[in-house]
């Protein structure tokens, strides 16, 4: 079965924004690279951007959440994008607590985690870092759609 592994741009925080999901979530990074490690010839960077993120990755279970620094070349990426989210399925009730709890901290609630009309414990927010994100524990989801 394929995975889905969302991956994330940022203006320069990635590395921030990835220590506190790395605090929230735990584990380990599975990669680092910095856009200094990438320098040569064919691929200058400006100096002031070597030690941005070119790439990071957080294993979350089977997934993993990725992401980059954009060069500011490239112009910026719109902070408060509000066509996507990151679904979390969380395996208790408590777990779906404390993960909300964590990465909501410093963010906008806009809807508070709580049961839902149909029948799951639900919650979504705003992270302090613009991501949209939406915590879930369904009793009844047994790993199968």
């Amino acid at each position: 079965m394929a995975l889905i592994n969302p991956y994330l741009n940022y203006n320069g925080n990635a590395e921030e924004a990835f220590n506190f999901y790395k605090s929230v979530f735990g584990g380990e990074f599975a990669k680092v690279m910095r856009f200094k490690d990438l320098v040569n010839e064919e691929f200058p960077i400006a100096e002031n951007e070597g030690n941005k993120i070119m790439h990071i990755a957080l294993p979350i279970g089977k997934n993993v959440l990725m992401a980059n620094d954009v060069p500011e070349s490239m112009g910026r990426v719109n902070e408060n994008e509000n066509r996507s989210k990151i679904s979390v399925s969380a395996e208790s009730k408590e777990e779906a607590d404390r993960l909300f709890s964590g990465l909501s901290a410093g963010g906008q609630i806009e809807m508070p985690i709580m049961d839902s009309p149909w029948g799951s414990y639900f919650g979504m927010f705003r992270d302090k870092f613009g991501i949209e994100w939406m915590v879930d524990f369904d009793p009844n989801y047994k790993g199968e759609i």
